[in-house]
């Protein structure tokens, strides 16, 4: 797959950001609230890496779907610099959407595949990617509650 957002049913998005726009539209409509959750998960396959980032709509007491966008790309840093690039994925998108989200009044997270606990090898990413994201202007979440990452996006780099 090549960067194109989609459906997790496979049906491609042309344009992430008026797609969301009309779900979001939708969701008031119908009167749902509605929290949006941003995370990226990446997986190594010999000498690429895939990248997976899902925007998770959630419905307060109704559920939740997502959208996703995958990249498999020739990679060489190591492990801290693979996590930070995922934040920075995250990010990119957070920051496209913020606009749109502030005009409707949607909070936002921005989820890292990070542990906060230091017997896991990810943690030596923690403090950039909390600083970067918190230095964005967003909410952080980290492992165990970032879900966006960490089971999202996940299930789409397995």
């Amino acid at each position: 797959m090549n960067n194109q957002w989609r459906r997790l049913n496979g049906e491609p998005i042309s344009d992430i950001i008026s797609e969301t726009e009309t779900i979001i539209l939708r969701e008031l409509a119908e009167g749902n609230r509605i929290k949006i959750c941003i995370g990226t998960d990446s997986q190594w396959h010999a000498a690429l890496v895939e990248f997976a980032t899902a925007i998770v709509f959630l419905r307060e007491k109704r559920g939740g779907f997502l959208l996703v966008r995958k990249e498999v790309l020739s990679y060489k840093g190591g492990l801290k610099q693979r996590m930070l690039d995922e934040v920075s994925r995250s990010i990119e998108i957070a920051y496209q959407l913020c606009p749109m989200l502030e005009r409707y009044d949607i909070p936002m997270e921005v989820h890292a595949d990070i542990n906060q606990d230091p017997h896991f090898m990810s943690n030596v990413a923690l403090k950039e990617a909390m600083g970067y994201i918190l230095g964005m202007g967003f909410q952080f979440k980290a492992k165990p509650d970032a879900f966006a990452s960490s089971s999202c996006a996940n299930k789409v780099v397995q």
